[in-house]
Parts: C-alpha cells; sequence; structure tokens
C-alpha cells in the first residue's frame, strides 16, 4: 500500500476547487492562487501516517509528529502499538491491526501518550482505510484526529453559536467581499427584516447613501488595516417607519488559525433612546446654564432699558437668533393701569432689540402698517425706542390679552429676501410680574436652526418672568424715586435765591445717587428790612424719613422767620420742635420720655437730631448775626484774606434739649464770601473732619477761589466740590455761599423824629423827597399816606422818639421804630368808629406789612412793590372807599 505525504494531501484538501457557476471561475482562480495555508485542519489537529504490510509504520507526517510526539526517525518501522499504545492496552491494539491488514475499515478511539495531556494520555480518533501497494500487498492509511481538540471545537462552537445567536445586541459578518455572511436575530430585529434577507446584503442596501458610503469606507479601512473601530455613529430610517434611528457601530477584523482575514464582525447597538436622553439631559444642562446666567445677569440695575438689554444679552445667541422687548407705554410713564392694558391694544415702546444675524431691526412677528401710498399693507420693522400699538386681532395683542405664550411658525416667501422670512419660529412670551402684564418678549430662531419646543416654552416663559419682575421692580423703584425727588425738590428753595445785597449760589449733592433723598437741607429767607436769614442744617440719617423731618424742620423754620425773632431765639424753638417730632403726638414732655430709658439713663433713639446754622444778614449795616446748633462753623472769606473758619459757639444739636443757644454779629465787608455747608462736604471716611475742614479752606483760597473778586460764584462752588472728596457717597451735601454787597448808601433814607404831631407832616415830607430823589414819583402818594399812618400810631401808642427809615431795592420798604414794645394788631372796625382802620389801609395799599421787637422797642414796617411802568399799583381813594 502507498500514500500521498500528509503535508500534500492537506494542502490539497484544502486547496481542492469546489464546482461553481461558470461566472465564478476567473475570481475563484484568484483565490486558488493566492490564499495562504490555513484550514479548519488547523483547529481540530488532524494528522496522518501509513502501516505497511508487515503491520509497521512506513510513512510518518509532520502533523503525527506534533500530535504524537514522534519524530520519523522514532516511528518510521516500529509497530504503531508498541510505539504509541500505552502498555496495558496494546494486545487489544495488535488485534486491531490485524483486523485492519486484514483489508477491514475501521474507525475508533485510540489511546495515545501524550506528555501535555493530564496523566500522559490522550484519545485520539483514528480513521483507517485499506489500501494496496504497488506490489498488491495490503496496507493502510491511517487519519488521527485529537479528540480532545475536537470536543474543544465543538464546545467553542457551540459557545459561539449561543452568544450569536442568543445575544442582545445585534451582530453580523461581512466577507472580504464586504457583503454580509450573517446576522443575528437581534440584529434583524434592530434593522427591521428577516434574517435571511441580509445574506449578500451590502451597506447601500441598508442605510441612505450618504450613510451607507461611510460605512462602506470603515468597514474597508478595518479589513485592510486590521484595526478596531469603536462607537462608530450610524443613522438611518427603520422600514416601515419615518422615524430616524442612531445605532453605535464597532468593527473588527477576522483571521484564520494562520492569521488569513477571512472577514469583517462588527456589533450595532440601537442608541436612539440613549442619544435622546442625552440631548434632553444636555438640553437640561443648558437651560440650567442659562437660568444661571439670567439670575447672575438680569436685574443688576433698577434701570428699565438696562433690564430689557440684559435679558437679551442672555437670550441671543444662547437660546435664540433674534429677540426683542416692548413694554407699555403708559407704565415706564408711571400710570398704573394704562388705556387698554387689558385688551393688549395699549401703546407699548420697544426698549430692547438683539441679533446674531442682523445689525438692525426686523420684521418678526411685528405690527403690519400701511405704506405712506395707502395702498396696502407693508411690514415694517419698529425701531427702538419707537412707540406702536398691536393690531387687536394680532397673535401678538392676544398674547398680551391672554398672558399666554403663542408660537408663530415661519413663512416662505418668494416676494422678497427680508429676514423675517426666513425664521424658523417665533415665540410671544408676555412678560408678567405680579398678575400684571408689563410687556412682551419676542424671540426668533432662524430656518437652519432647531425649531422651539415644550421645554424652550417653559425655558422662555422663565426668563422673562425674571426679567419681568426686575422691570417692574424698576417701575416701581422710578416711581418711587419721582416722588421722592418730587419731596425732595419741593422742600428746597426754588431755582436760584434772591437777597437784597447779597449774591448767592447752592449746591445739593445726595449721599445715595440712586434715591436723591436725605436731610440736609440749606434756604434762603427774606426778612422785613431787607434782611435775609441764611440756613443750613443737617437731619441726622439718610433717606425718606430723614427727609420729613427735614422738611418739617425747614417748614418750622420758615414760619418762626417770620416772627423776626432773634437767630438765637430761632434755635430755641427749633430745638423744642425737634424734640417733639419723634414723640407720640409731638408733645415735649412725649420727647423727653422718650429719651429717658427706664432705668433713667438718657436714651435719643427715638428723638429727632439735627444740627443747624441760622445767620441773619442786614445789608444796610453790613452786619451778620450767627447762631449755631451743633453745626460746623462757617467759612469766610474776606477780600485780599485768605479763607478762615468762624469762631460761631457750636451749641447742642436740634433735640437734645436743656441748653440755650449763644449768637454772635460779625462786620462782613463788601465783597465778603461766606460758606455755609453740611458735614458731607468735609467729612469722610478716608481722612479726618480737621483735614476736610483745611482742604475746604485750601479750595476756598486757591487763585480759582474766592478771593478773585471777579469769579462768579458758581464757578466757586464747582471749584469747592471738584476739589474735595464728593463722591464718597456716605452722606448728602448742601453748600450754600453768599458774596455781601450791601446796599449802598443812596438807597437809604434815615431820620429821626421827635415825638411830637408835626412829626406827621415831616415824616411825609422826607418821604416825597427821598422818592422824587429816587426815581419813584408813582410811589409818593401811596408812601405818604402809610407812612403818615404808621407815625402817627407811633405817637399815639409808643414812646420815645421816632425813627424813619426808608430802604430802596427789589422793593421799597418803609420802617418806624418807637420805644413801646407793645406791638400792634390789627382790627376790624365797625361802622360807627372814628378810628381803628389805619392798619387796615396799610393792608390794603401795601404789598405786605408787620412788626418786630428790637432791643428798645418795636418796629412797624410795609413793603411796596416798585412800578413796572405799566400798572400804578393800588389806588389810595378806592382803598380809603372800601373801608366804609
Amino acid at each position: 500500500m502507498s500514500s500521498m505525504p500528509e503535508s500534500a494531501s492537506a494542502s490539497a484538501s484544502a486547496s481542492a476547487p469546489v464546482p461553481v457557476p461558470g461566472a465564478m471561475l476567473g475570481s475563484l482562480s484568484d483565490v486558488w492562487q493566492s490564499s495562504p495555508p490555513g484550514s479548519i485542519y488547523d483547529y481540530i489537529r488532524v494528522a496522518s501516517f501509513s502501516l505497511g504490510s508487515d503491520g509497521r509504520i512506513a510513512q510518518w507526517s509532520e502533523r503525527a509528529a506534533e500530535l504524537l510526539g514522534l519524530t520519523a526517525a522514532q516511528a518510521l518501522g516500529k509497530d504503531p502499538v508498541d510505539a504509541f499504545v500505552p502498555a496495558e492496552l496494546r494486545e487489544t491494539g495488535r488485534r486491531k491491526v490485524a483486523d485492519i491488514l486484514d483489508g477491514r475499515e475501521w474507525t475508533g478511539l485510540v489511546p495515545y501518550r501524550s506528555p501535555q495531556a493530564p496523566g500522559g494520555v490522550s484519545i485520539a480518533e483514528v480513521y483507517v482505510m485499506p489500501s494496496q501497494d504497488e506490489d498488491g500487498e495490503r496496507t493502510a492509511l491511517c487519519i488521527a484526529v485529537d479528540v480532545g481538540a475536537l470536543r474543544g471545537l465543538e464546545t467553542d462552537l457551540a459557545a459561539s453559536q449561543a452568544v450569536f445567536g442568543q445575544s442582545p445586541l445585534g451582530f453580523f459578518l461581512f466577507g472580504t467581499d464586504l457583503r454580509m455572511l450573517r446576522v443575528n436575530e437581534r440584529f434583524a430585529t434592530v434593522f427591521g427584516r428577516p434574517v435571511e434577507e441580509y445574506r449578500g446584503a451590502t451597506a447601500h442596501d441598508l442605510l441612505p447613501r450618504g450613510e451607507a458610503d461611510r460605512l462602506a469606507a470603515a468597514l474597508r479601512q478595518v479589513l485592510d488595516s486590521g484595526s478596531s473601530l469603536t462607537d462608530m455613529p450610524i443613522m438611518g430610517p427603520v422600514p416601515g417607519s419615518h422615524d430616524r434611528r442612531r445605532w453605535s457601530v464597532s468593527l473588527y477584523r477576522l483571521h484564520s488559525g494562520s492569521g488569513r482575514p477571512i472577514g469583517i464582525a462588527g456589533l450595532a447597538t440601537d442608541v436612539t433612546g440613549r442619544r435622546r436622553a442625552e440631548q434632553e439631559a444636555a438640553g437640561v444642562r443648558r437651560n440650567l446654564a442659562l437660568l444661571n446666567e439670567a439670575g447672575a445677569r438680569i436685574g443688576t440695575s433698577l434701570d428699565l432699558e438696562t433690564t430689557a438689554r440684559e435679558l437679551l444679552d442672555v437670550a441671543v445667541p444662547q437660546f435664540c437668533d433674534l429677540a426683542s422687548v416692548d413694554l407699555y407705554q403708559g407704565l415706564l410713564s408711571g400710570d398704573e393701569t394704562p388705556p387698554g392694558l387689558a385688551d393688549g391694544s395699549a401703546e407699548l415702546r420697544r426698549v430692547a432689540f438683539a441679533s446674531a444675524v442682523s445689525d438692525g431691526p426686523v420684521a418678526f412677528g411685528d405690527i403690519y402698517r400701511t405704506d405712506d401710498s395707502g395702498q396696502g399693507e407693508l411690514p415694517k420693522p419698529i425701531e427702538v425706542g419707537e412707540v406702536h400699538r398691536y393690531p387687536f386681532h394680532s397673535l401678538c395683542a392676544h398674547a398680551l390679552r391672554t398672558a399666554q405664550v403663542r408660537v408663530v411658525t415661519g413663512r416662505d416667501s418668494g416676494e422678497g429676501l427680508e429676514l423675517g422670512t426666513m425664521l424658523q419660529s417665533t415665540l410671544l412670551v408676555p412678560m408678567v410680574a405680579r398678575d400684571t402684564v408689563v410687556g412682551l418678549a419676542q424671540f426668533s430662531r432662524t430656518k437652519g436652526s432647531e425649531p422651539f419646543g415644550e421645554r424652550d416654552r417653559a425655558l422662555a416663559v422663565e426668563l422673562a418672568a425674571r426679567a419681568a419682575v426686575s422691570i417692574d421692580n424698576a417701575r416701581l423703584y422710578r416711581r418711587e424715586h419721582e416722588r421722592a425727588l418730587i419731596l425732595q425738590r419741593s422742600l428746597l428753595p426754588p431755582g436760584d435765591p434772591e437777597a437784597a445785597g447779597l449774591d448767592i449760589a447752592c449746591r445739593y449733592l445726595p449721599g445715595n445717587a440712586a434715591t436723591e433723598v436725605g436731610g440736609d437741607w440749606f434756604d434762603v429767607i427774606e426778612l422785613p428790612g431787607h434782611r435775609t436769614a441764611l440756613v443750613v442744617g443737617d437731619v441726622m440719617g439718610r433717606g425718606l424719613r430723614a427727609a420729613v423731618a427735614m422738611g418739617e424742620l425747614r417748614t418750622a423754620v420758615r414760619t418762626l422767620a417770620l416772627l423776626d425773632l432773634e437767630p438765637a431765639e430761632v434755635l430755641s424753638a427749633l430745638d423744642e420742635i425737634a424734640r417733639g417730632l419723634g414723640a407720640p403726638g409731638g408733645s415735649t414732655a412725649g420727647a423727653r420720655a422718650a429719651g429717658r430709658s427706664a432705668d433713667g439713663s438718657s436714651d435719643l433713639s427715638e428723638v429727632y437730631l439735627a444740627t443747624c446754622v441760622y445767620a441773619v444778614y442786614d445789608p444796610v449795616t453790613r452786619r451778620c448775626t450767627f447762631a449755631n446748633a451743633g453745626h460746623l462753623p462757617p467759612a469766610l472769606v474776606e477780600p485780599g484774606e485768605g479763607a478762615l473758619l468762624m469762631e460761631v459757639p457750636p451749641g447742642m444739636p436740634l433735640g437734645v434739649g436743656g441748653e440755650p443757644f449763644e449768637e454772635i454779629e460779625v462786620e462782613l465787608p463788601d465783597g465778603a464770601l461766606l460758606a455755609l455747608y453740611t458735614d458731607g462736604l468735609v467729612e469722610s471716611r478716608d481722612h479726618a473732619l480737621d483735614e476736610g475742614l483745611q482742604d475746604l479752606r485750601t479750595a476756598l483760597s486757591t487763585d480759582e477761589g474766592a478771593d478773585r473778586p471777579d469769579s462768579s460764584l458758581e464757578d466757586i462752588c464747582d471749584h469747592v466740590l471738584s476739589s474735595l472728596d464728593t463722591h464718597h457717597g456716605e452722606d448728602d451735601i448742601a453748600l450754600l455761599m453768599a458774596r455781601v454787597q450791601g446796599l449802598p448808601s443812596g438807597s437809604v433814607g434815615d431820620w429821626q423824629l421827635p415825638s411830637d404831631p408835626q412829626s406827621v407832616g415831616r415824616a411825609r415830607e422826607l418821604a416825597r423827597e427821598q422818592l422824587e430823589s429816587w426815581g419813584m414819583e408813582g410811589l409818593v402818594d401811596t408812601t405818604e399816606l402809610l407812612v403818615s399812618e404808621l407815625v402817627t400810631n407811633a405817637l399815639r401808642y409808643g414812646e420815645g422818639e421816632i425813627r424813619l427809615r426808608l430802604l430802596l431795592d427789589r422793593t421799597l420798604v418803609c420802617e418806624v421804630w418807637d420805644g413801646n414794645l407793645v406791638q400792634p394788631r390789627r382790627r376790624r372796625a365797625r361802622d360807627t368808629d372814628e378810628g381803628g382802620r389805619g392798619l387796615q389801609l396799610v393792608g390794603l395799599l401795601s404789598a405786605g406789612w408787620g412788626s418786630r421787637r428790637t432791643p428798645h422797642g418795636k418796629t412797624v414796617w410795609f413793603e411796596l412793590a416798585l412800578p413796572d411802568g405799566e400798572s400804578s399799583g393800588p389806588d389810595s381813594v378806592e382803598a380809603l372807599l372800601s373801608l366804609w
């Protein structure tokens, strides 16, 4: 018997052609020539050998040497039973060999020695095929297979089949020609086709062109390079459904036992749900980040327009491509409920617009208005700052009317290239704060962007609500601010105060620029005799409470000033008033009780405290009387001299009580400058009070300061404020500056008259002559009549000498002195009375009249307006007749 060498037979077996259709012969011939060795026999360990007619080993293959552990030299010519069968089984083995040589085929399990096997013995399945040699003698060709390797291969195949068939993941196999060889049930279920339809399919049979090209390129890359590819995203539709699915595909190359590439294996997982969840999570994170940014950026200012712009800065481009904010015009003006607020037809003003795709406003969800020709309605973008209305039946008006979000889809139009036709969708979001709609926010996305979803609607409502609350707060603040400003300005002198013999300038700077309300005040009060009271005060504390207290004290100062009291008396009366402001009912006793705690100690927490300096300037004598209640001393700059602080007794603050106030009288030369101020001008945390006072003196003494007679007071005020630290924001600042001019001697007529009836006629003559010298002939008759009345009363009810004085400035003032302290009292005379009508006549003919006490008696005065050339003033005859 003879046989082929095992390696040749194995190679022939592996390369033997399989009958195929003629169309495939050309390609199979290429495979025949180029395929390297390697087959299933590499995995199941097949070996071959032959037995000669003598029953001994005649041929021994290399595979047999590997399997049975004997070299050809050790095996050839040996009895196969003695060569590799264990000793205890050799007898049975010889009988089997004898049967084989008798010409019978045999297949069975044969134990053999194997050093690698546990126990040193393995089992081989041997297939014996009888044959003959060239002499016709019986021989045998034997094929042996390692049963252990075969059983392992069966197990591996069963496990692979279980994994491939039972796995919840989609497995697939591609051949080297990039056609599908096999898929599992899960893959077929995912892609929606029966399993048998996938055999021979390509990537283009499964996916749209673009995705198929990507998958085919990836298969070719893995097959050529051998590198694995993981988590490749693939998208495509499922047969019978319009939904697009997303899969994650991993690819790796398969090899034979010899390393030859035999195909590509892949794993496909449907990640559509996971992708949606990831997108939802990303959207939630983006929205949370956007809300966090909105919380940090929206509402940083109490300005309506700024808040609206902050909303758009957050929304564009993170949330949308274009946005605008419209607010009700009436609410911006301070109205609580503007007409049309309920039905959405009220006027609105566009306060902000932002765009990531356009430099100017565009018509998106906007109102349509008639063009100038009146031939039709054309979209016209609303400019920022423009006041407009939305038509009643428009979606914008409906959103405002119902406080519900409306979605406007984009429109396609070939009529023009306006940006409005390029919008994907628009959200119309009413801005609601405290159950009140304050305006409308519009958010738009252009085509190509993702349209607004429910989550976007909720986010837009939240953004608009946050902005609406801030805008409503700003509106309420603006309203209260305006009210506070009205209160503050009503408590300060209007315009530039005027006074006889004084040039006056003033400044007020609130410590808090946001409220502009505080407790500092200044005042200029005209007193009889062309005298002027200058007042500067500071209520301790800030805000509206301090402003109200300041207003009460300022009113009290004006009332006391009309009584023409001395400065020290004015402050004493103010002290009593301040002590009563903080007590129930405003009583002084209550104030003392409020200022005394249970243990008897002083507690001023409930008492209004204030400082004040009160000065009265007489332009005739050029003398000024000062009284101080705990205030900083006035600054005085005389011509050619440096600034100095006047030594005015400081006194106690108003509201403390228990201490009298002192006053001093100072003569002020013409051209001297007087500065009254509050502590906010010179006091700060950055420096001591003494340093601030020195800085004030320096500012007043510089070349730009008060020592230059040609400097205007307005310039001096500005110079002082710019030189000192007035922007610290710690306290209000009030500055009152007055330059002394005095009345010229030619504007004063002053005479002493004896207590004699003839003085009445003499007084009339002196008044007539003085008025004629001033060119005031139009006032002669009235002045003579009133002077006669006052001098007559001084003779009748007064004592001592009589003094007559005429003063000419912006008005004409006549004063009559006498030595009696009893004040005149105006009364209504009856028809039968022969007298008692003099003061009534004075009140009828004069612009004002009154009396005041003096250290040695009293002064009665009246005032007449100067003729303006158009009216001659009241008729004295008519006035006399009206008394009866």
